[in-house]
């Protein structure tokens, strides 16, 4: 496969590789494959499809995001001689398959960015069993903990309206899952991060100014607090459009102190504590009344989507958002699961209760009103003509990601992604944006193979 990074670039092929993704699997994957070279049936051409049976929390909607990581780390997974030595529980024959691996199959699949509901088919892996099924693991991993993020973030940005939100959660994590978790909200609406690795990595906007610790830093010797100076300072080095946190000590004075420090010019005040539609209505009328009309507000504090919601009709100007967002707001994985569908051309499915699965390989395609608003989502047998219907558009919803092992060209930057959720989050129906608890905002009808002669 050709080399990408996490932006979907195509980089030089002749670059070495930096690193593998090949342990991020489970055992069961490696041991299923070791059979199946027993049994002569690693090679039988095999579709998998990542899906969701349904989603979490009774949300209307799922967001896709990680595919470009999802590229890279199946780029990326090629057993070292280091890995493999250490590897104690496989006969000779399967480390060799280990050691010559290279996905050279098909994938397709949602872009990223694209809004997602029961059964939509957001990933299809075509080619052997063999190079299938152990990247299972790897594949899940990545898209259920982006889509949960880009879900609920989605969820916030809608609830804000057109007021910005930033990503604060590096702090309430993992301290990889913080970059990746920020590219995820970035690419849902999220305007920039606190987080530099994913700011440096992903070239997202960085923002972020100042703790309470720099407040209580300025406490002179006698222990009397000196808000003013600390003020004073940061305005010194920031420049008067800096973020004053005036909720260190009392926030009437905290913000007499940053107009004073900074002037009427001053770029915004922030609050992380409180209450916060209350504080917001006096501080603005505070800061109008000290000449500062248009000093913004910034508010923080465990913001959720629920808690956004509730503050629409105050003076709030921008939120930082922390640990909801890198949580996926009380659904930290999005529920995807990776299951076969065909084997060498034939559907196969589970039937077991409550986990039932719909075979075939599938594309998908959304019908949608003349006005934009879509009202359906069908799935049919991948490679077969686009299903049509009478006064609404269509849109295929799948597209050519990996042919032969190799990157296709032309896929969606992160900036071409982010501006695709933005307008498929407008397309739903306005019902399908509330936050409430109730059916996904589309059903997704599946149209099954013909098997008549």
């Amino acid at each position: 496969m050709e080399r990408v990074n996490e932006n979907n670039t195509p980089a030089n092929s002749s670059t070495h590789r930096t690193r593998s993704s090949a342990l991020l699997t489970d055992k069961y994957e490696l041991t299923m494959l070791e059979a199946a070279i027993l049994d002569g049936t690693v090679n039988r051409e095999c579709t998998f499809e990542v899906f969701t049976r349904r989603l979490p929390n009774e949300r209307r909607y799922g967001v896709i995001a990680g595919t470009a990581r999802v590229l890279r780390a199946v780029h990326d997974f090629v057993f070292t001689d280091q890995q493999l030595d250490q590897i104690d529980f496989l006969r000779d024959e399967t480390l060799e398959y280990l050691r010559n691996f290279r996905f050279s199959g098909q994938i397709d699949g949602y872009r990223e960015g694209e809004l997602y509901f029961p059964h939509s088919p957001v990933l299809t892996v075509r080619g052997t069993f063999g190079e299938c099924v152990i990247l299972e693991t790897v594949i899940l991993s990545v898209l259920n903990m982006d889509s949960a993020v880009a879900s609920a973030a989605a969820r916030m940005v809608t609830a804000a309206g057109d007021r910005p939100i930033i990503d604060m959660g590096a702090r309430r994590t993992h301290e990889y899952a913080a970059v990746t978790a920020a590219r995820a909200a970035y690419l849902a609406g999220f305007v920039a991060t606190s987080n530099m690795e994913a700011a440096q990595r992903y070239g997202i906007p960085a923002s972020g100014t100042a703790a309470h610790a720099w407040t209580l830093l300025h406490t002179r010797p006698d222990g009397t607090p000196d808000e003013l100076a600390a003020f004073k300072a940061q305005v010194a080095a920031l420049g008067t459009g800096t973020t004053l946190l005036v909720d260190t000590y009392d926030i009437t004075q905290g913000v007499e102190n940053a107009v004073a420090a900074a002037g009427t010019e001053l770029g915004a005040v922030r609050i992380d504590s409180g209450d916060l539609g209350v504080l917001t209505r006096r501080v603005r009328r505070q800061l109008d009344s000290l000449g500062a009309q248009n000093t913004k507000i910034v508010v923080s504090s465990d913001m959720d989507e629920f808690s956004i919601a509730a503050l629409r009709s105050e003076p709030v100007d921008s939120f930082g958002v922390g640990t909801s967002v890198v949580t996926g707001s009380g659904a930290p994985t999005a529920g995807l699961v990776y299951k076969l569908v065909e084997v060498d051309g034939v559907p196969v499915a589970k039937r077991s209760r409550g986990k039932a699965s719909l075979g075939g390989a599938k594309d998908a395609a959304r019908f949608s009103r003349p006005s934009g608003t879509a009202v359906e989502e069908v799935t049919y047998p991948m490679g077969t003509d686009i299903p049509q219907a009478e006064g609404l558009n269509v849109t295929k919803l799948t597209i050519p990601m990996v042919r032969d092992g190799e990157l296709v060209d032309g896929l969606p930057t992160l900036e071409e992604s982010r501006e695709h959720c933005a307008k498929q989050l407008v397309s739903l129906p306005w019902e399908g944006l509330a936050l409430t608890r109730d059916e996904p905002a589309l059903q997704v009808r599946n149209i099954v193979r013909n098997t008549t002669a």
